[in-house]
Parts: structure tokens; sequence; C-alpha cells
């Protein structure tokens, strides 16, 4: 047939039943204007017209065994539609059906390739102008779905409305929706292989979803437009790397402080007051548990549903971006708590997303999470590792995020972990490993190091699986550091032991130094440590109340004098009471009693002398900025080292009684002179009895290895901190 010339023949009945019944998968193919006729899907319709640019309106026409559907003849060029429904209400529209696709052949072929570094450019919601009108482009992978629709308040949630493009072998979907706009709710409908519904899906790429228990996504943009961090970004790899100092204050949003009504504070509220209180106390960096949106408050973020956005319990996308830069103009990095290493169930999520088992293993014995009762994904799909690596960089370059702590690397290293024999399904080496997420975790960890310079990636890894903070090129992860697990464990176990038993644990002290240097290390107490009847901190710790504050104190004395960086989770700064509850903030009014507030006011001054002190961060992670001067006084508890930096920099000694004796200590020092006492756990202002030392002249007496010694006074339950006079 010649171009132009009109059909006279009805819609194929076939196609038209398909349509009217949602079993169409490629409606491209019949809607629209083909060759002279126009077609189109209403459903709820009974007259529909095509109104040209400039002419006289096209009546339609419906058949009666294809309810919604409609056909006609049409000259052809620009036009709109306009309907009528039963009840006589009209309304009128651009026609999703005449716009051509959005995704180039370069987008199309990258995700063929599972190689999108930037899938979320073209997965998901986008506001844009296409082909000169305003709407909103959707994108989505469904490669076994035999149809997506775009389902919303626009079209009353129907899926027969507006099914979408298959962009060939991609296994996208993709349909521009013209004058839908920002702040829109939407969800997919797919129908799966053999034609089953599934239950309507949340956008895997969306960047905004409703708040919760609501689970529609929500059209947003991305980030932020303009930025105004430039100053912190152009030191960022200064401030992050292994020679800088690192302090780190984790933080859940939702609890850390209320609002009037016990509501959530916003992200503005918490650029302010979360932001300021951090650089008061002199932390460094601000860690947050996961900040993708999840549907259940009680999983505190760990199983997500929406990682692409940010959740709406505080705000938008664009407000989460403008805490990021409150907390970079006052100089603090921010790290998220990421997850890659599972996936809820919820209906509304990636499980079982079109029908078939498409980000996660089909195999429970490889896809699911006893532990934890959720899905695993499939590292071994290309697709989804891009999914997982784009959502990284995401992170790192929409919202400029600082670093990347990811969650639960064990379980991800580790096909055998937390199962029985018989419940887990061995390596193509007939191993333990899982050979495709460690080169998963390889892949991502180059890409963020390459793709968002001075950025971090942290590993919560608890086992001794080598090299995690080695570079992929030298054998390692890629990991920038991993969580120091074992040090935790062991200090921990040791100072909630009473004082008369230590004498015969001291090694647990002791033996983190056997491997502190193995890897970037930072030392973390954090909200696992105060959760599920664990108790708080200062619950924890043994003696009368005196004794308790006092062995909080020297336990993060002993901590800010250890080599590694530092991470402490929110509350235990002031020794909250008891245990840390999402559903309610922390005690601030704790700040108000006198020992509460020198535990706090100790925080920071560890803080203070530790970002201003070289010799206290400059080899956190090499031995030559470590050395014991006293490691086997078991019996007294007291043990003591030398921390140093580079040449010229000032050591300093770092000594602690762990008894609550108080002790006249002759102690060996590493150089002759002067010694200031800089820090003294049992001064007046942090809690103590007042028992200091201000400063002590060395005297050339042999003692603990060291050709000079001095006498000090080690209070009970202590830890000192002395530094080398110029």
């Amino acid at each position: 047939m010649a171009a132009g010339k009109a059909k006279t023949e009805a819609i194929d009945p076939a196609s038209a039943r398909a349509l009217a019944e949602g079993r169409h998968g490629d409606p491209f193919a019949v809607l629209g204007w083909h060759d002279g006729r126009l077609s189109v899907m209403v459903p709820g319709a009974v007259q529909v017209w095509a109104v040209p640019e400039g002419g006289d309106s096209v009546a339609l026409t419906g058949g009666t065994d294809a309810p919604g559907v409609f056909s006609g003849a049409f000259p052809g060029g620009p036009y709109r539609l306009r309907a009528r429904s039963a009840d006589g209400t009209e309304w009128e529209w651009d026609d999703p059906y005449r716009f051509g696709p959005v995704l180039g052949e370069m987008d199309e072929y990258l995700l063929g390739e599972g190689s999108h570094r930037k899938l979320w450019q073209v997965l998901g919601a986008h506001p844009v102008d296409h082909q000169g009108v305003a709407g909103t482009h959707f994108a989505v992978w469904a490669p076994n779905a035999e149809r997506v629709s775009v389902v919303g308040e626009f079209n009353l949630w129907n899926g027969l409305a507006h099914p979408m493009r298959r962009r060939g072998a991609t296994g996208v979907w993709e349909l521009f929706l013209p004058g839908v706009g920002e702040g829109a709710a939407y969800k997919y409908e797919i129908r799966g292989p053999g034609g089953k519904i599934q239950p309507l899906k949340a956008d895997p790429c969306g960047f905004g979803a409703e708040h919760p228990p609501a689970t529609a996504s929500i059209v947003r943009r991305a980030g932020q437009a303009q930025w105004d961090d430039g100053a912190w970004m152009d030191m960022r790899a200064r401030a992050q790397s292994v020679d800088a100092p690192t302090s780190v204050y984790e933080v859940h949003l939702g609890s850390w402080r209320r609002g009037q009504g016990d509501r959530m504070l916003s992200y503005a509220e918490l650029g302010d007051q979360l932001v300021q209180y951090a650089k008061w106390m002199g932390f460094t960096h601000l860690e947050l548990m996961p900040v993708s949106e999840f549907p259940f408050d009680g999983s505190w973020g760990y199983q997500p549903v929406g990682l692409y956005a940010p959740t709406s319990r505080h705000g938008t996308p664009q407000d989460f971006a403008a805490f990021v830069e409150a907390a970079h103009k006052e100089g603090i990095g921010v790290i998220l708590d990421w997850v890659p290493g599972h996936f809820p169930t919820d209906p509304h999520g990636l499980g079982h997303f079109d029908g078939t088992a498409l980000y996660e293993h089909a195999d429970p014995k490889e896809g699911f999470h006893i532990d934890w009762n959720t899905l695993i994904y499939n590292y071994g799909r290309t697709e989804v590792c891009n999914y997982l690596t784009a959502n990284a960089l995401y992170w790192l370059e929409e919202y400029h995020v600082d670093g990347l702590r990811v969650d639960a690397v064990a379980s991800m290293l580790y096909r055998d972990y937390s199962r029985k024999d018989g419940e887990w399904v061995p390596n193509k080496f007939g191993g333990r490993e899982n050979l495709e997420a460690i080169d998963f975790l390889k892949g991502m960890n180059v890409a963020a190091y390459a793709e968002a310079p001075g950025a971090m990636t942290v590993a919560e890894e608890s086992t001794a699986f080598p090299g995690v903070s080695r570079p992929v090129h030298d054998g390692g992860l890629g990991f920038g550091f991993k969580w120091n697990m074992g040090w935790m464990n062991d200090t921990l176990s040791y100072f909630q032991r009473d004082p008369i038993h230590r004498k015969h644990h001291h090694g647990q002290l002791t033996f983190g130094l056997v491997y502190a240097f193995s890897e970037n290390f930072i030392l973390p107490i954090s909200h696992d440590e105060v959760v599920h009847g664990k108790g708080s901190m200062l619950g924890k710790m043994p003696g009368n109340d005196w004794e308790k504050f006092a062995n909080l104190r020297a336990y993060y004395g002993f901590m800010w004098g250890h080599p590694g960086k530092k991470l402490l989770f929110m509350g235990q700064e002031f020794a909250q009471g008891r245990e840390w509850n999402h559903n309610q903030s922390l005690d601030w009014h704790l700040e108000a009693e006198a020992p509460h507030k020198g535990v706090q006011a100790w925080v920071r001054a560890l803080n203070t002398l530790y970002r201003d002190t070289p010799a206290l961060y400059r080899h956190d992670s090499r031995p030559e900025g470590f050395a014991w001067i006293e490691a086997g006084d078991s019996e007294n508890s007291v043990l003591a080292f030398v921390r140093r930096g580079e040449s010229g920099d000032a050591p300093v000694v770092v000594v602690a009684n762990l008894t609550p004796v108080q002790r006249d200590y002759r102690l060996g020092f590493p150089e002759a002179g002067m010694w200031e006492e800089m820090l003294n756990s049992d001064a007046g202002e942090y809690g103590g009895g007042g028992r200091t030392n201000g400063t002590v002249t060395t005297e050339p007496t042999d003692w603990h290895g060291q050709a000079q010694s001095a006498t000090v006074v080690l209070p009970p339950l202590s830890v000192l901190f002395f530094k080398r006079h110029a």
C-alpha cells in the first residue's frame, strides 16, 4: 500500500482483543498512527475523537468485542485525543503512542551488555520534554514479562491504559507519558510468563517513594542541580585518606532526635541540628544507617526496597542533597550504609519482579537468607551487578556522598554463611566462596574509586577473608577500610568483666595488635552493640555507678589511643543509660546530668586531641606508628604504648590502668624530657576524681625497655595521654 493512503479495514480484531485484555506485548505495533489509521486504547471511554492541530475532530470507532479500543482513518500530523465516559465526563490529552522512543542506540547497547555505569539516567521515571511536549519518561527492566504497563493516579491504576514499548533484546520497557510530572505516584503492572499478573511493583530505579506504609514510587528528580560544596570536594581525598584523622558518628536519622509531637526531623532540620552537633563534638564524619527507601521501620533501613530513593520520611531527594551539602559546608563527610547483600520479600519489591527469579536466585539454597528472611541478589547475572554498581555510583555522584559502608559483606563472600551442611550450593570449584559476589565487590570498588575521586568504601566484614582493604590490582577486594569486628568483640568482652578477673584476660586488649596493620581498620562500637537485649554501653560496664562511668571513659580512651579510625553510635557519646529504641528519641535530657555530661566532654576532648595530633592518626594503618611500652603487666591490668607520626611529629604515650585502684607507677618513656599530660579520663571535667599529673620530666632510669622513665599517678579505671614537649 502506498504511504499515506488511508486503510479502510478496522484494526485487527485479535490485536484489539489482546489490547483490551492486557495480553498484547507490542502495543506500539498497533496503537498510534500507522499508515493512515489511528488506533487508541482508552479504558472507560464510550466515545473518542482525534483532534488535529487546526482541524476538525475526527470520531474514532470502538469495537464491542474489545472494550476501550478505538480506531479510525486519520490523515496524520500532530493531534490530541478527546474522550467521553458514560457519565458524560470529557477529557483531553496527548496520545503517548504518537511519540517515538526516548532511549538511544548507545543506551540500548549498554543496557543489553549490562555495562551502563549511569543506569539511573536511563531507567526509572524522568520528567522530560520530548518532541516538544512535557511529561515523564518511564523505563524498567523486565526481560521475561509478556506485558508491562505504567499505572498511577493519572490512569486510575488501570494496567490496560498504558502498556509500554519493549526495547528489543535488552529486556527494557519504556514509555513517555505526556502531562505526567513531578509528584505523580506510580507503579508497574507486569504480566509475567504464562499471563500471570504480578503484584504491582515499585520502580527499582525510582528516585522517590510514598511515605510508608504506602508503597508507590513518586516521580522525582534525583540529587541537586547546583552544588555549593566545592571547598569540601576539593579537599575530600586528603580528608579521607588512611593518613587522615577519621572519627565517625553513626546515626539513625529517625531516632537521633524527635521534633514536637514525637515526629521525625526533616532533612533540613537534621542539616542544622545534627550537623552542628557533630561539628561541636569534633567528629569528622556522619555515617547514616540506610536511607534508601524501606517499608518497615523495624528493619532500621537494612531491608530496602527503593535503592535509588532517599527515604521520604524526612523529605524529598533535593532535601537530602541539601543535608549532605550542609554537612560539607561544615567540613563533615557523609557515609551511607549500603545494602547490596540482600533485599526483602515485600510484594511491591524486587522479588519475582517479572514473574521469574530475576534479581534473585531461583534456588533458595543460593537465593534466600535464613537469618533475615530476605532474598539474595544473583551476582552471576550481569544486569544485576550493573544495577547494584550503578546504584553505588548514583549515591556518590548525584548526592555527593563521601563513602559507602557496605553491610554484611561476610554474608556475601561465603555461600555457606549461616547455613548447615546440605543447605548451600558450592561454587564451580566445590568451594564455599561466592566467586560471583567477590567479583561484584571488586568491580564495584574499582568503579567507585575511579568515578568518584576522594570517596571511600568500607566493609562490614567479620571474618579473616584476606585483603579486604587491599587494592584489586594487588589481589584484594578493593575496599578503602574494613570494620575491625575482632577488636570490638575482644575489647568489649574485656571491659564487661569485673576488674578482679581482668588480669586473666589481658590478651583481649593486646591481641588486636597482632593483626592491627593487616587491613585499613575502623574500630567500630556500632548500633549492633546496643540492641536486641544487649543493653547500653553504660549498662555493660561493671561496678557501681561511678565505676561504670569510669570504665566507659577508659574504654573510649583506649579506643582513641589504639591504631585505627574511630566509630561511635549515637547516644554512646553521652552514655545513654537505656538500650537504643528506633521508635523514640535519644535521651537528650541526660546531657544535663554531670556523669553523662562528663562522658560527652571526654569524647569531645578525645576527638579534638585525635584531630590535632598527627602521632595519633598518621600511621593508623602502619606498624611504624605504634610500639608497646608495657604489654605484659596483666597482674596490675596496666598497659602502655607509644604512638608516632612522621619525623618531627611529637610522639604520644598512652597508658591505661584498668583496675579500680590508684597506682604510683614508674613508666618508661621513649624520649628524654618533659611530657605533658594532654588528657586524663579521671579529670574532674569528665566526671573523674581529679587525679592528674600535669607535666612530668623523665630521668635516665631504664624501665619497660626504655632508657628514660618517670613516676606517674595512674588513677583508678583511667586512660592517660602524654605528649612530648618540643
